[in-house]
């Protein structure tokens, strides 16, 4: 009879538009890639969530504007039944720290060399808070959007060695070739309240990273009060490709958090 009262309780907990939790069940993982990058860039670490239990969502980020693409992420966390890590990398650390906010089932957020804005800061300015990424001179010139807006891409030719210094070159040539564009707006846009004021923070980052100085990584990791803060050293900006483990290691240390 207690088994049937509970789980009349779930579902009208469900019906009414509220979540019910068990408390064994493992968080979902949604990972959030950054510019210049797309879903697949996480493949080695969802490889490893996936066969230690987690289920695991690599959203496509629109890359489109901060608050626009939050609300896409925020969607897909609405539609999740369960607590949620939620993961951002590079601009996709903008991304989940608005799109996290009012969403009760997130009950982590991980910083995987990535940008922690605080109100009313920007990409643009984080990344020249202090000296160190190289960025600016690797873009190609921007291509003009039918909304006047322009999207930016990194060189083919300097992708490897600006973004991916530690992958493999023929792999670092795939990625270049497939590389999402971010609108130069995006990198402009003012971010709102950030989530990590309200929700606890992990954060790890390569000491080789030529996107993000790893000085403004340390200090936004800081000023977040991330609960673990962990430096690979040799590894570049996109340390989930080059090295998945411990990115993925510190995700599920996030997950098994009260």
């Amino acid at each position: 009879m207690k088994k049937i009262i509970a789980s009349i309780a779930f579902a009208t907990s469900l019906l009414a538009g509220g979540t019910a939790f068990a408390q064994t069940e493992k968080p979902t993982v949604v990972l959030v890639h950054g510019a210049f990058a797309d879903a697949s860039s996480w493949n080695g670490v969802v490889g490893i969530l996936e066969k230690d239990g987690y289920r695991v969502i690599a959203a496509a980020n629109p890359l489109r504007g901060v608050k626009s693409d939050a609300d896409s992420v925020a969607a897909i966390l609405s539609s999740v039944q369960s607590p949620v890590v939620l993961v951002g990398h590079s601009y996709g650390g903008n991304v989940i720290s608005a799109a996290a906010n009012g969403h009760a089932n997130v009950k982590a957020l991980v910083y995987v060399s990535a940008f922690a804005p605080d109100t009313g800061e920007t990409v643009a300015g984080l990344a020249g808070k202090f000296p160190g990424s190289t960025l600016g001179p690797t873009l190609a010139a921007p291509v003009p959007l039918a909304d006047g807006g322009k999207d930016l891409y990194i060189r083919q030719d300097k992708f490897r060695d600006q973004f991916a210094a530690d992958v493999p070159v023929a792999e670092a040539a795939l990625m270049a070739a497939t590389q999402r564009p971010v609108t130069e707006a995006a990198l402009n846009e003012a971010s709102g309240v950030p989530a990590w004021k309200h929700i606890p923070s992990w954060y790890i980052y390569g000491d080789k990273d030529k996107n993000i100085p790893a000085q403004a990584m340390a200090f936004m990791a800081q000023r977040a009060h991330a609960k673990a803060v962990e430096v690979v050293k040799g590894a570049s900006h996109v340390v989930m490709v080059s090295n998945p483990a411990p990115v993925a290691h510190l995700i599920e240390q996030a997950a098994a958090s009260q």
